[in-house]
């Protein structure tokens, strides 16, 4: 459906929610379109193109930011909203431009993985409905295979009478395996039919430890593009605890675990990083707090240092995330601001 849109409809859709603005609105809509027009183009033309971004000038409540929020809802596009004055050069204290792709690709990952939760739900629901009648009635680990082929008269003479009493527990064994098969099936329609959802049941779940660690730096934690977290998660063993609790607050618990094991997480991230180079949408606002002539004095760390380090990656650069390296050559970078106090021509 994304492919299919063009700026006509992409302005007939913002026009559901936003009044007035048609400039902004068909800027955006024609900047959208040359994303995915470039995307079907052969491979040896793909790099040629340079998709042009967006600067809209405008007071607040205008709708600028609205105009954005709902474009990226139309197309799912991965966005993400900053202000300008909230960063720093980089090597001084505070966040850095880069930044805001590593939180543009965390919005991709995420995404992503929800829609291909989607895709998965309803085999994960059938998977948590085996949990959970598992918990109900566990299958006893103690049931042993009967070895019968020990029980050959060819081993030992005389036998034979041993064989009837075994085969009769034998029977007596499956006729009770049965019966408990017949009550698993009887309370799996139950369940299925939402008749069970108040009972209480016990389950297991991955104790969930936040491991602590310090860390000095400059540019702050995100800065350095790692997560901690992630890190000790995989140094130690993750520890599982019984917590008792409805089925129906089961079912939530259980439904994200199994779904979690269905998706390739490994796919989802490559999926992630390619929607965000080409469909990404960062919205930068206030850059006119940042666009003020220098002064003579002194370096300013939030303003002519945000500029300089704001330009490349505006203009085309390589950003390294914990997911790995992402281009911002073709993400769509739309800037605002009033401009009421700015000297400068526009």
């Amino acid at each position: 459906m994304i492919n299919d849109l063009t700026p006509l409809q992409i302005v007939s859709e913002l026009n559901k929610y936003i009044i007035g603005q048609d400039n902004a609105k068909k800027a955006v809509a024609i900047a959208l379109r040359n994303r995915i027009r470039r995307q079907k183009l052969p491979p040896e033309l793909i790099d040629e193109v340079t998709p042009k971004n967006i600067i809209m000038i405008g007071p607040t409540g205008v709708g600028k930011t609205e105009i954005v929020k709902r474009l990226s809802k139309l197309v799912k596009a991965p966005f993400v909203k900053v202000e300008a004055t909230k960063f720093t050069e980089v090597g001084y204290v505070g966040r850095d431009v880069e930044s805001i792709i590593r939180d543009l690709t965390e919005v991709g990952v995420q995404l992503i993985r929800k829609e291909w939760a989607s895709k998965v739900e309803d085999k994960a629901k059938q998977l948590v409905d085996e949990k959970i009648i598992d918990y109900l009635f566990p299958i006893s680990n103690k049931r042993k295979e009967q070895k019968t082929n020990l029980l050959d008269g060819s081993f030992y003479p005389g036998i034979e009478e041993e064989k009837k009493e075994s085969f009769d527990i034998l029977t007596k064994k499956d006729e009770r395996e049965e019966r408990f098969e017949r009550t698993r099936r009887k309370f799996k329609d139950k369940l299925e039919k939402g008749e069970l959802e108040n009972r209480p049941i016990e389950i297991e779940v991955e104790e969930n430890i936040q491991p602590t660690v310090e860390v000095f730096s400059n540019s702050g934690i995100e800065g350095m593009g790692i997560n901690f977290k992630d890190i000790l998660g995989r140094m130690f063993p993750q520890k599982r605890k019984k917590q008792k609790v409805t089925i129906a607050e089961a079912r939530k618990i259980l439904i994200y675990t199994e779904t979690q094991k269905l998706i390739d997480m490994d796919e989802v991230i490559r999926a992630a990083i390619d929607r965000v180079e080409n469909l990404g949408i960062v919205f930068i606002d206030e850059i006119d707090k940042i666009a003020m002539q220098e002064k003579s004095y002194g370096p300013d760390v939030s303003r002519g240092g945000v500029q300089r380090d704001i330009l490349p990656i505006i203009e085309g650069s390589t950003v390294m995330t914990k997911y790995g390296a992402v281009k911002t050559d073709h993400i769509l970078f739309i800037s605002a601001g009033a401009f009421t106090t700015s000297n400068l021509l526009i």
